[in-house]
């Protein structure tokens, strides 16, 4: 982003322009879109966009940046509150179900932010899949078993991998299954997978 913004009209204009960004990768895809069509979008000139972003990607960048950190926050809220739960089945359970409430409240914006941005090591959502490694790390290391688990790290990288597959794809494939279902298997996946370390 170019320009912070200090009063209050450049922040609505950052509101304004990120909104019409949001809006154009829904409508024409990220390849389709451009910083024109999103300047047409949020009712101003091409100048204008740029007094605050260089460019598309930039724009793109911060509709993710929101995305994640929004799905972030509900996720980080029930992991620190899993610490607390009753059983560890019960905590995984109730992570699922908020996760895939989470990516189902816009299906759309996930299905291009999954299929049509460039997938690189340093993309926004490399680094969402990152913080979410981080806190089942944290889970593991800290977690209502008896004995310490090994390897938290590379299991929380192969779990939230398995599950977010599992999760975008029901979110996107729309099977008639309800989401309680599909928590509750993803649930039974992952306790037998841990049973052994945490029991």
């Amino acid at each position: 982003m170019r320009r912070v913004p200090q009063q209050r009209r450049s922040q609505e204009m950052v509101e304004r322009i990120v909104a019409a960004g949001r809006e154009v990768l829904l409508t024409d895809g990220y390849e389709s879109a451009s910083t024109n069509r999103i300047a047409a979008a949020a009712g101003i000139s091409p100048g204008s966009l740029y007094q605050y972003f260089p460019g598309k990607d930039a724009i793109v960048a911060e509709v993710v940046d929101r995305w994640t950190e929004e799905v972030q926050a509900r996720i980080s809220h029930v992991f620190t509150g899993a610490l607390d739960a009753p059983t560890w089945t019960e905590s995984v359970r109730t992570n699922m179900r908020v996760l895939l409430e989470a990516l189902g409240e816009n299906p759309r914006l996930l299905r291009v932010l999954i299929e049509q941005l460039p997938r690189t090591p340093d993309s926004r959502l490399v680094a969402f899949e990152h913080r979410i490694d981080a806190l089942l790390a944290m889970w593991l290391r800290f977690n209502p078993g008896r004995r310490p688990i090994e390897h938290p790290e590379a299991i929380a990288w192969m779990l939230v991998r398995t599950v977010e597959n599992v999760a975008v794809g029901y979110v996107l494939d729309q099977p008639p299954i309800e989401p309680d279902v599909i928590a509750d298997q993803l649930t039974a996946m992952i306790t037998a997978y841990l049973k052994e370390m945490l029991d």
